[in-house]
């Protein structure tokens, strides 16, 4: 009895951690975020990173914050040594309609930005431009605006909307400059790489 006792006891601790072990595998994995190096390179600096954070980023980011929603947004912040910074947001929504209206509503909030922005602020002058849209999963819209104050300050700000499923993702890339200093072909490779990332 002793020793089949031993035997039953042996064989329950060998499949112990396999049943609790099954469901963790079934598990979705959460959409991964871009790395440092994944930003448009800078001549001076590296990129630096923040965690993965739960909620909106503080402050909210330029022209799209408003329209994030706080209680399902994830996000990461990222910046340089210099005057250039960066920030992705991602949302998983229930449903794939959901995922859709959300894109639609954050690339209207871009479009509609450099008007608001001058309406805001008469001393304020705004430029949108599109750079179009990348084909990559469910798609990508690529975005830039250009902000200058009368007493002198000029800023270039990229921004790209992209959608793999439920799972949608926004960019925003900004530093001091014009559409000069936008890296419009290096921002579209980093959008690229971010909704590659999404599940």
């Amino acid at each position: 009895m002793g020793l089949a006792v031993l035997a039953t006891a042996a064989t329950t601790a060998v499949l112990a951690p396999t049943a609790t072990a099954a469901p963790r595998a079934t598990q979705a994995a959460e959409p991964a975020f871009l790395a440092p190096n994944e930003l448009p390179p800078h001549a001076s600096s590296a990129w630096y990173a923040s965690p993965v954070t739960a909620g909106t980023p503080d402050p909210l980011p330029f022209c799209v914050g408003p329209a994030l929603p706080g209680a399902t947004s994830v996000h990461r912040d990222f910046w340089t040594e210099y005057d250039t910074g960066a920030v992705q947001v991602t949302v998983v929504e229930r449903d794939e309609t959901r995922a859709k209206s959300l894109a639609a509503l954050w690339n209207k909030t871009i479009r509609a930005c450099a008007d608001k922005v001058e309406q805001e602020d008469p001393d304020m002058t705004a430029e949108f431009r599109d750079f179009g849209s990348i084909n990559v999963e469910e798609g990508a819209n690529v975005y830039g605006i250009h902000t200058a104050h009368a007493w002198g300050s000029s800023d270039i700000n990229m921004f790209s909307v992209g959608r793999d499923g439920r799972t949608v993702t926004v960019v925003k890339w900004g530093q001091m400059g014009n559409f000069q200093h936008a890296q419009v072909p290096d921002f579209k490779k980093t959008t690229t790489t971010a909704v590659n990332k999404l599940y």
